[in-house]
């Protein structure tokens, strides 16, 4: 029997014992395009895919934003796509730059707000899928103009309340109330008797409204408080 119609049998699933290594020398099989000769040994290397551990930020809002990929395996330069977890909608990347196997940027316009899975595709067709990693959510949105919330008199009662969309909660974080104030962080509302104020005085302070996601927006206010005046405003 000849090599070629013993070797055509082996692809054929004849049975392998009849043929010895020694039967192979001087013959060759092509893999991937080059010549292996028979009779020892042949390595053939697996694909290795790309790999994601984590993307930074990982909130973003409408406009074009750019978010850091850090991963592994990835070759210069992969496509990057959100895939809307909800519609299942594609959108590819505005751009994507390499830094290296293990961190890609990816600019990206997103205008529709929900959750989006990643696909991160290296050159060589190797890819992979995430989870939902990334959110697209409108940032607090201030409703209460900028500036004043109003005049009071020494010793007022005062209850004034500052409003964003989308605001989960508040904070200050610089700046000083009147004596007596305080801000309720869940509604907005700042109230309290005045006190201590000993000559006329405008109280500037920054309030930072932040959403549910952890997106925030600052904005400044003044309250001031007259000494002697008989007359007040006040805004609810």
């Amino acid at each position: 029997m000849s090599k070629a119609r013993t070797l055509a049998n082996l692809v054929s699933g004849a049975s392998t014992s009849t043929l010895p290594n020694s039967a192979l020398t001087n013959s060759a099989i092509t893999i991937n395009g080059s010549g292996v000769s028979l009779g020892g040994s042949v390595t053939i290397q697996g694909e290795t895919r790309p790999t994601f551990s984590s993307i930074n930020p990982s909130v973003i809002e409408n406009t074009q934003t750019t978010v850091t990929i850090s991963g592994g395996n990835f070759v210069s330069v992969p496509l990057v796509t959100a895939i809307n977890s909800s519609t299942g909608a594609l959108t590819v990347a505005d751009e994507v730059s390499f830094s290296s196997a293990s961190s890609i940027a990816a600019k990206f316009t997103l205008p529709v707000d929900g959750t989006y899975l990643l696909y991160i595709e290296n050159p060589d067709g190797n890819a992979v899928q995430t989870s939902a990693v990334l959110t697209v959510s409108d940032a607090p949105g201030w409703t209460t103009a900028a500036g004043s919330l109003g005049s009071f008199s020494g010793g007022d009662s005062i209850s004034v309340t500052v409003a964003a969309t989308n605001a989960t909660s508040f904070s200050k974080t610089s700046g000083t109330f009147p004596g007596g104030l305080s801000l309720n962080t869940s509604t907005g509302v700042i109230s309290g008797t005045e006190s201590g104020t000993t000559s006329d005085t405008t109280f500037s302070f920054t309030l930072r409204a932040t959403d549910a996601q952890g997106q925030t927006a600052d904005r400044a206010f003044t309250i001031t408080i007259n000494l002697g005046a008989n007359n007040s405003g006040q805004f609810n």
